[in-house]
């Protein structure tokens, strides 16, 4: 038996249902890509409902039964990663097995920024023989999207970066999966890791794609009208094409997973949504801007839940910047991720410092069996238009901050003491009845409600992608609200 007929029958011996084409045919190309020597990169383009998080979850297991056993202990060949935090947890979940972000995998800090913000290089990879997984890579940028706040990593240039890591270790390969319907990386027109246009510029680059849907979920109106806005999105692979809501063709009848309905319908669905259809935590409100959410968010708050103060116990809130800090011995969270949902148990000791609100807060997340931490919260960005503290105000915050341990004799000193202050590393929420859909990327709801943000005459592939990651958050059901009648088939 060839290496690649043995990898491909352990595959198929761990897949759990019956194989589409496309799958089967994504197993032989996995297979000859790890038997072969003449390619060590393989990017997978997965449409919604194709079924490649199970296909990838099966190659995983098989992979798994070959670990060699190094001084008493199986040693992992597969190493998961994905651009964010919280696209990570996912793909630990539907894996079984641990995943990270890139940053965390690739990059060493090795100095400070004036802000006290770390500068990352490329760390040396001293791995031998490894798979290395990457989910959602429709995420990643090219140009300077290391830069989160002032903190940089490596060279500016994620993908590259990536690429780079993996070959500098001993016969490591890479497989990169994503949706290239998905929206692309900020800036971009395109995800120029789903480009053959751009990944042919590494060298030893193999493709393969799935479009089939599998058989199971075929009557999906979800996956139906995902498939249509993909048709439209994929007849324009440049982007330069307009489409008028007349050419959009959803469709909700005969399909019990989408429904339209009016801003005057809106309350009585929520109402039905959290309290008996699903949960306050199984079911979200996608928007396209953060000033949408805000107001979304304060309706409901409001004329739904009948909160009347600022912050509630049971409060629903997403963290919207990495933290290190704070998880003490929470179990599997070796830190919290921009984009993890958090439920408020209890909330005290307002202050304000440095210009900003503070409150001391104790937290637990629904997607970690309810992990418990403490920590200390900022406010400020609760309602705030910005997608997290401005850099005006992340400045105001370390000067202030620095002061405090200005008796310390050294620069690196006071650097120290600011990275592990816990006002530094307060944690940053908003309220998350309602997000944008780019926060949403990485993640899946029950439930969700679109915002209908179209209102003009004419709409680009940008929109037609943000409407087709939108849907694909849903698992069971999805909202259409305040779309107009042009959008549907008649």
């Amino acid at each position: 038996m060839s290496g690649s007929d043995f990898f491909y029958h352990r595959f198929k011996e761990r897949f759990p249902f019956g194989l589409t084409s496309d799958q089967d045919r994504l197993l032989s190309v996995v297979a000859g890509f790890l038997a072969g020597d003449d390619h060590d990169i393989l990017v997978v383009n997965g449409y919604a409902g194709t079924g490649k998080t199970t296909a990838v979850a099966a190659i995983v297991e098989a992979m798994d039964d070959l670990r060699p056993v190094r001084d008493g202990e199986p040693e992992e060949i597969c190493v998961l990663l994905a651009p964010t935090g919280r696209a990570a947890k996912v793909l630990s979940r539907y894996s079984g097995k641990p995943a990270s972000t890139i940053h965390k995998c690739i990059y060493r800090q090795k100095s400070f920024g004036a802000d006290g913000l770390g500068l990352f290089s490329l760390a040396p990879n001293k791995r031998s023989h490894k798979l290395f997984i990457v989910d959602e890579v429709s995420l990643i940028g090219i140009d300077d999207q290391g830069k989160q706040g002032s903190a940089t990593f490596g060279t500016g240039d994620l993908l590259k970066d990536l690429v780079d890591f993996v070959r500098s270790g001993n016969d490591c390969r890479l497989i990169l999966i994503g949706d290239s319907a998905q929206l692309p990386p900020v800036g971009l027109d395109a995800s120029p890791a789903l480009s053959p246009g751009y990944m042919d510029g590494f060298g030893g680059v193999m493709y393969c794609s799935l479009t089939e849907v599998v058989r199971q979920r075929k009557e999906s109106g979800i996956l139906w009208n995902a498939t249509r806005l993909r048709e439209l999105i994929t007849s324009d692979p440049y982007g330069g094409e307009t489409f008028s809501p007349g050419d959009i063709g959803l469709r909700t009848d005969g399909f019990d997973d989408v429904a339209r309905i009016t801003g005057g319908d809106l309350l009585d669905s929520l109402n039905q949504t959290y309290y008996t259809d699903y949960s306050k935590d199984d079911a979200i409100v996608l928007c396209r801007s953060n000033k949408r959410a805000n107001r979304y968010n304060a309706g409901i708050r409001s004329q739904v839940f009948y909160n009347e103060e600022r912050l509630v116990r049971g409060e629903r809130l997403m963290i919207v910047k990495n933290c290190y800090q704070f998880t003490g011995n929470a179990a599997g969270m070796d830190y919290i991720a921009n984009g993890d949902m958090a439920k408020l148990l209890s909330i005290k000791n307002f202050e304000e410092r440095y210009g900003l609100s503070f409150a001391d807060a104790r937290l637990c997340f629904p997607d970690f069996d309810d992990a418990e931490i403490t920590a200390k919260v900022c406010l400020d960005t609760l309602d705030s238009e910005a997608a997290s503290l401005t850099y005006e105000q992340r400045n105001q915050l370390y000067l202030g901050v620095s002061e405090d341990y200005s008796h310390l004799t050294t620069k690196k000193k006071r650097h120290e003491a600011v990275r592990e202050d816990p006002y530094f590393n307060a944690l940053q929420l908003k309220y998350a009845n309602a997000i944008t859909c780019h926060k949403s990327q990485g993640g899946q709801w029950d439930c969700v409600f679109v915002d209908n943000s179209f209102w003009m005459d004419e709409l680009a592939v940008d929109d037609l992608k943000w409407l087709y990651t939108a849907l694909t958050r849903a698992v069971e059901k999805v909202y259409l609200v305040n779309f107009k009648d042009e959008y549907f088939k008649n």
